[in-house]
């Protein structure tokens, strides 16, 4: 059964580097696909903007080749298209300077629409000069949001001092920092699957789990961004944000409410009762790398330095980490975090393994009895599994497999499985924050991350090699084989 399609109240939704490869890719397919829900109420506007002297003609025209490119053929809608193209305009903006300001504030206030949302999908470093002009230009309302994608910073001060800057003219309440991976379907089903059943909360502690595994590969090399992720690295590019969020959400109490502070309260306690990564244990709790020549989806592909144009780069693409929670509910449960590009496949999971049980019943012929474990997918194909061992049919004795319970997203629910920034977009204009970090949320994460990042050069961290198309250096293997444990995708 499809859910329940909630209307929105009417917003204008301003996007900032609205010709960007954010808002083509993914901004105006969501919002196109929130539109054929039903969803936008009369007479909400989405205004492109961005140095490009075009007309708004020219911007439907773009919109309309973005909706083509990145919305599945059966999605797209003639009817629902002309509709959703009326609802867009066009005001060159030069956010660095005064040029363009006072027409975007005449288009805004041709309406009485109270909800207005900026969408900052530009360099961070226009963050700032962007918050002060929407203040000098007297654009900013109690029901104004302004929405910023990572990176907050590129370490702890750096982030506070964005925060700081964009805090100068926002309440905390009025600023959305965007994580797409926390509106991902199956990362919110990881909530109900704590919180809504009984079969799991009683044995999620450190009583009953061995470990936690949190790994997001990308089989994609640098796509365009080398300028970026030269200066950031696999730590700052998703360490930091995504993956540490993911671990939140896995290890937090139950809050008394499915409200937006009571949660993130609760996601701040786990940050910051993560053991420190320090000169003393970085050697033994971290592994870097960076990929190689190799064969990816079986095509030769370039390394890093190749990709870069360089001959040298100490910037890692691939991280391995281990860390522990120190409160009750995990003490000595150890949490493994693994993310690179280039690597075997593009998966993103959560594996959650169950301690073996004490003693076995059964023979040596029935077979290696494996440890339960609960795995769940976020891309691709969104699901959960629950691996257990069964008997195998058949006479002939007790012969035990290991297999799953699978609840596969796309054969369980009907109708396509909405994209996390359609979620994400339409809880900005609701005023819903729950999915979002808040300040002290990111401050936490990259004081964290900063000691891995100071020891790293503080100690010469070496980085390690591995072939594109592998699962990383081998070293980081054996940094989870010193535990006697493997990676799930090897077990």
């Amino acid at each position: 059964m499809a859910g329940k399609v909630i209307p929105i109240p009417p917003f204008d939704c301003v996007v900032f580097g609205g010709c960007g490869d954010l808002a083509e890719r993914k901004l105006i397919p969501a919002l196109y696909h929130r539109q054929c829900t039903g969803q936008f109420t009369e007479p909400s506007r989405i205004i492109g903007s961005s140095r490009s002297s075009i007309t708004s003609e020219e911007y439907r025209h773009f919109a309309g080749q973005a909706i083509e490119a990145h919305v599945n053929r059966e999605d797209v809608d003639s009817s629902q298209v002309r509709c959703f193209l009326e609802r867009l305009s066009y005001i060159p903006v030069d956010v660095t300077s005064s040029n363009g300001w006072d027409k975007l504030k005449e288009e805004i206030e041709k309406t009485s629409v109270k909800v207005r949302a900026f969408y900052l999908a530009v360099s961070p470093a226009l963050f700032g000069d962007i918050a002060m002009q929407l203040g000098a230009n007297s654009l900013i309302t109690p029901d104004t949001r302004i929405i910023v994608e990572k990176p907050i910073g590129r370490d702890l001060s750096t982030a506070c001092v964005l925060n700081n800057r964009l805090g100068t003219f926002f309440s905390e309440n009025q600023i959305f920092r965007i994580d797409h991976y926390l509106g991902k379907e199956t990362v919110q089903n990881l909530m109900a699957l704590r919180f809504a059943n009984a079969l799991y909360e009683p044995l999620w502690n450190s009583n009953h789990i061995d470990n936690v595994q949190i790994t997001v590969a990308e089989s994609v090399g640098l796509e365009g961004r080398a300028g970026y992720y030269e200066h950031a690295g696999a730590l700052r590019d998703m360490v930091q944000n995504h993956l540490l969020q993911l671990l939140c959400l896995v290890a937090m109490e139950p809050s008394a409410f499915l409200d937006a502070d009571a949660v993130r309260d609760e996601k701040l306690k786990v940050l910051r009762s993560l053991a420190p990564v320090n000169v003393h244990n970085v050697g033994e709790h971290t592994i870097r790398g960076q990929y190689l020549a190799g064969i990816s989806a079986k095509v030769p592909v370039r390394s890093y330095l190749e990709d870069l144009g360089k001959k040298k780069s100490d910037t890692e693409t691939f991280v391995a980490l281990r860390t522990t929670i120190a409160n009750w509910r995990w003490a000595h449960t150890p949490f493994y975090l693994r993310t690179g590009k280039r690597m075997a496949e593009r998966v993103s999971e959560i594996a959650v393994t169950f301690k073996p049980i004490p003693h076995s019943i059964f023979g040596r012929d029935a077979g290696q009895i494996i440890a339960n474990r609960l795995v769940i997918r976020l891309q691709p194909d969104e699901g959960v599994k629950q691996w257990l061992m069964v008997k195998d049919p058949g006479p002939g004795g007790m012969r035990l497999r290991h297999i799953p319970l699978d609840m596969s997203f796309a054969s369980t629910f009907s109708g396509r499985n909405p994209d996390a920034y359609e979620r994400l977009l339409m809880d900005v204009m609701r005023g819903n924050q729950t999915l979002f970090m808040r300040r002290d949320e990111v401050e936490a994460a990259w004081q964290w991350t900063d000691s891995i990042l100071e020891s790293w050069e503080k100690t010469q961290q070496p980085i390690y090699g591995y072939n594109a198309g592998t699962w990383g250096p081998p070293r980081a293997v054996s940094m989870i084989k010193r535990d006697r444990r493997v990676w799930s995708n090897l077990v």
